[in-house]
């Protein structure tokens, strides 16, 4: 297979490894394949759609390692799904009537790419298997390979996501300040919101990792620096039930004799609640492009801290919200060394003609390989009866809840 040029893209939000996936990958092509030029979709496939691009050049290869420095996405994200043709004339980018993934196909073919690769969540792979279908399929020659991002490690059959335990971690450091808002006020119940919409894999991780600061921490009682006031009191998370009632006589005791409460929340626990008050109350819920409900305009964190103030007798209630401030860290050591393995196994495949989304495959038998797009899928529930999990809850005191209903 002759490569001459290789495309990049970010797409979906953001996470811990956008950046450092970028410079790996042109790192990886300019140790290989010097010779390949580059470019890199704005925005991802809105930049795909419409021709709008950077072209990689010398300096920006030799400088390639300073992304490994960084959060964010220095070509951009966007969510656009490519088969959601109505939402792609509203926003201007196909003409009516236009296929959008014959537009992307044809926008490939005139930029003479050979290979695409795409990284970002479960909607940027499978927007990337709906392509890699349409070129196989109408006799493109080009090759896709995805590279797996989301904080909420939820993609099917991958079993760890680029950029999620920096997301953990970055979460437990937001806490730490926080949760030192605990004594501002009397009975104080701080409510700490992180994203996942269907898996609670990242709020139960944060809340790990959290755990473990504060017990590798030396406390002064006598003063009111206490670990049971700075510690976790309740996770909650979609893959699980929780009976309020019980749960607020329980929190209840923790204020009354620690004066305060802490409530590490998943956006997606308790989610069809919330949605079916608001419907029944004629307000129907935002939906982005994917069908998703937009969490921002729902705001579960504070619907929970309405239900328990009252309930825990709450004189001051704080909602917190980690996600942006963890997505968009740089990926610590722990990612690095991932995104280093994937980068460098994602140029070997795409050299080799080889798509597919690399990742370990727990279905293989976590091999790292280029696991076949059809094969993806996003909302991997978090096994509530994993063992870290099962032993931070009885630890803070929390009954090992029974699983939720399919969410």
């Amino acid at each position: 297979m002759t490569v001459r040029k290789v495309a990049l893209l970010t797409a979906g939000g953001f996470a811990p490894c956008l950046s450092s996936a970028v410079g790996g990958l042109i790192e990886r092509y300019t140790e290989l394949a010097p010779e390949v030029e580059i470019i890199a979709y704005k925005h991802g496939y809105q930049g795909l759609l419409a021709a709008d691009y950077i072209t990689i050049t010398p300096e920006i290869r030799a400088g390639a390692g300073l992304l490994h420095r960084f959060g964010g996405s220095p070509i951009g994200n966007s969510r656009v799904k490519l088969t959601n043709a109505k939402d792609l004339v509203k926003r201007g980018l196909v003409a009516e009537g236009a296929n959008p993934l014959q537009v992307a196909a044809e926008r490939l073919t005139a930029d003479g790419v050979d290979i695409l690769h795409t990284i970002g969540g479960d909607d940027t792979n499978t927007t990337a298997a709906d392509l890699a279908a349409y070129l196989a399929e109408n006799d493109y020659a080009l090759t896709v390979v995805g590279l797996p991002k989301t904080i909420d490690n939820d993609v099917i059959p991958i079993k760890q996501s680029l950029g999620a335990w920096t997301a953990a971690q970055e979460g437990a450091r937001f806490a730490q300040n926080i949760i030192g808002e605990h004594n501002s006020g009397s009975r104080m119940l701080i409510v700490h919101e992180v994203m996942g919409r269907h898996c609670g894999w990242l709020t139960a991780a944060t809340a790990a990792e959290y755990r473990k600061w504060v017990d590798a921490q030396e406390w002064l009682p006598e003063i009111g620096l206490s670990a049971e006031a700075w510690d976790v009191h309740a996770v909650y998370v979609p893959e699980a039930e929780f009976d309020l009632e019980s749960e607020a006589t329980r929190l209840r005791e923790i204020m009354d004799r620690v004066g305060n409460v802490t409530i590490f929340l998943s956006e997606g626990a308790g989610m069809d609640t919330i949605v079916g008050q608001l419907e029944a109350a004629g307000t129907p819920a935002e939906r982005d492009p994917f069908g998703h409900v937009k969490l921002d305009t729902v705001n579960p964190g504070a619907w929970f801290a309405k239900q328990f103030a009252e309930k825990l007798g709450a004189e001051k209630v704080m909602v917190q919200k980690s996600g942006y401030y963890s997505r968009a860290a740089p990926a610590n050591a722990e990612d690095l060394r991932l995104i280093k393995s994937m980068t460098d196994f994602a140029v070997d495949s795409a050299l080799r003609g080889e798509s597919g989304c690399i990742g370990h495959d727990e279905e293989a038998g976590d091999v790292l390989r280029a696991i076949e797009f059809s094969r993806l899928k996003g909302g991997k529930a978090f096994d509530i009866h994993t063992a870290w999990f099962v032993d931070m809850l009885s630890v803070i005191g929390q009954p090992v809840p029974k699983a939720a209903a399919a969410h």
